[in-house]
């Protein structure tokens, strides 16, 4: 799956222990616009280093879900979007193929 589009915010890598997670927010182009908090972790959050507020991009993400049980017995569940994936979009240039022979001579015959 995948999340395009603005970054609104990069927040700062969070450390806990040896596990470590940064948070960005990507805000999509749509009728009604949606602000997507998607968490990067461990050696993930290096792919953040070159991404400020403001820019264009695809992050593919996996949704992570997960049960814990709390002190009372009762099940609680959470829902984790996680990135692996971020790209510049609009980066991307269309390789144009040019048959040669056409345009030495610019002349469709």
């Amino acid at each position: 799956m995948e999340v395009i589009g603005k970054i609104k915010v990069v927040q700062n890598v969070v450390e806990k222990g040896t596990f470590k997670s940064q948070n960005v927010v990507v805000t999509t182009d749509e009728q009604y616009p949606q602000h997507i908090l998607v968490q990067f972790v461990q050696d993930k959050c290096d792919l953040l280093n070159n991404y400020k507020a403001g820019q264009d991009v695809k992050v593919s993400i996996n949704l992570r879900g997960r049960e814990w049980v709390n002190p009372k017995g009762e099940a609680v569940y959470f829902n984790t979007i996680q990135g692996w994936k971020i790209e510049s979009e609009g980066s991307k240039e269309t390789p144009k193929i040019v048959d040669e022979a056409v345009a030495e001579n610019d002349l469709p015959f």
